[in-house]
């Protein structure tokens, strides 16, 4: 096991933060500084169960090795604050600017994505040795920011978007290693322990919202990832939006059905990608003996039919949804129900690291808040309709910075909600994530929509 000096005690993108404290840059800055040892030391906490070997692997070009993930977080704050912000940094190995770029062109040259598993120094143990470093100056430059209003005004968007950027690695970070147990034959758990199973699940029933004219995205208080806004109008017919999440034992009706070898229920790539890669069930489903399993950060276990169906491609949620009678909702019909609603669910904080089961959740839906929804928030990202694209009078910010969302508005579809490996402080009503259709190692689900 490796080494590690904690920073703190505890537990796909953006531009635009704010600063909401009013009580002056001094206070501003320390509530940054213990914002970010917090984020900090969770990243380490959730390596805990690692062992050096783990750190490693890639799997795939989508999937990063962990000790990738922890250098490229730290390479954030050192390129956009300490380079930028505090004088006389040093950087303790300027290759590393190279190898822990991750896309962003402006910002110097890059190592290939698909080989970062190629690369066996910096060792581990070095590798904590850099965040320590980043950690030690990030610091200093904080310290100076309380005393210092100019400094402050232009460090802490870039600290927030770090802080925001450090937790969406955190949440890469689990759903990269289960990939990597997931192949391994041994088939190893990430943590281990019993996941309760579900009872009975609650009749699927449909809730009425009515049309018109609603206002979508972020209103400019507090943090949001540019791609949020601009808030703008948008004009929806009345919609239905199921009230909880699809089951696996639905999903599994649905392959007894013939529901992936039925063309008529896919879209034309969908189809196709099926084909090719050959899909006959959801990611990290195997039939044992007439019997069904899934891979879990805890190891291999039989399905529960209760909880949410998770690892689909937005085809094959499409699919399901037809195959179901329904559709996908919209982002914006999402949206509108998601906004009244508090952010209460299976999130990374329960240490569940799974979807659960409906009658497993420990808050029930809240009615004063319109009508009654469950499952809005974690458990799985839940596909929507809508591709990515960019909001009426978007604009890239300038710089390295303004890459981090506007490039990838193409051939991607929106999800809403967040999921069991996504913290309740950086989830909220108009965050959109981004995949492309084919995606299925991230914890993808479904929520079903109909027309009245």
């Amino acid at each position: 096991m490796v080494t590690r000096t904690r920073v703190g005690s505890e537990p796909t993108h953006g531009a635009s933060a704010q600063a909401a404290a009013t009580d002056g840059p001094a206070a501003v800055a320390d509530g940054l500084s213990g914002r970010y040892r917090r984020v900090r030391a969770f990243t380490e906490a959730l390596c805990e169960p690692l062992a050096t070997e783990d750190y490693v692997v890639q799997t795939m070009e989508d999937v990063s090795p962990t000790k990738w993930h922890l250098a490229h977080v730290s390479w954030f704050f050192e390129t956009f604050l300490l380079r930028e912000h505090l004088p006389g940094y040093e950087p303790l190995d300027e290759t590393y600017a190279y190898l822990f770029n991750s896309y962003y062109v402006q910002a110097g040259e890059r190592h290939c994505r698909d080989r970062r598993g190629w690369i066996s120094r910096p060792t581990v143990e070095e590798v904590y040795r850099y965040r320590r470093h980043v950690d030690e100056h990030m610091e200093r430059l904080l310290e100076r920011a309380a005393g210092d209003p100019e400094l402050a005004a232009a460090v802490d968007p870039v600290v927030t978007i770090g802080i925001h950027h450090e937790q969406q690695h955190q949440e890469l970070l689990l759903t990269d290693i289960k990939h990597v147990f997931s192949v391994n034959p041994l088939r190893p758990a990430y943590r281990a322990g019993p996941l309760e199973r579900g009872g009975r699940t609650p009749e699927l029933d449909w809730r009425a919202f009515e049309g018109g004219l609603v206002r979508i995205g972020h209103d400019g208080e507090g943090f949001a990832y540019d791609n949020e806004g601009p808030r703008h109008r948008a004009f929806l017919e009345a919609f239905l939006l199921a009230d909880r999440l699809v089951t696996s034992g639905e999903f599994l009706a649905f392959m007894e059905d013939g529901g992936y070898r039925t063309p008529e229920l896919w879209l034309s790539d969908g189809w196709a990608a099926a084909r090719e890669k050959d899909w006959t069930e959801p990611f990290y489903w195997e039939e044992r003996g007439g019997e069904w399993w899934q891979f879990t950060l805890s190891g291999m276990r039989p399905v529960d039919p209760h909880e949410p169906v998770c690892h689909l491609s937005y085809y094959e949620a499409e699919a399901y949804a037809r195959w179901a009678g329904a559709r996908l909702p919209t982002e914006e019909e999402w949206e509108v129900a998601a906004s009244s609603r508090p952010i209460r669910g299976n999130l990374v904080e329960s240490g569940r690291l799974h979807p659960a089961p409906v009658c497993a959740e420990a808050s029930p839906p809240d009615p004063s808040s319109g009508p009654p929804l469950r499952q809005l928030w974690g458990d799985v990202w839940e596909w929507t309709r809508s591709p990515y694209s960019p909001y009426p009078g978007y604009e890239a910010p300038p710089g390295a910075l303004g890459e981090y969302n506007g490039k990838f508005m193409s051939n991607k579809f929106v999800l809403r909600g967040g999921s069991c490996a996504t913290s309740a402080t950086h989830i909220r009503a108009t965050y959109r994530n981004f995949f492309p259709p084919d995606a299925t190692w991230q914890f993808t689900g479904l929520r079903l929509a109909r027309d009245p």
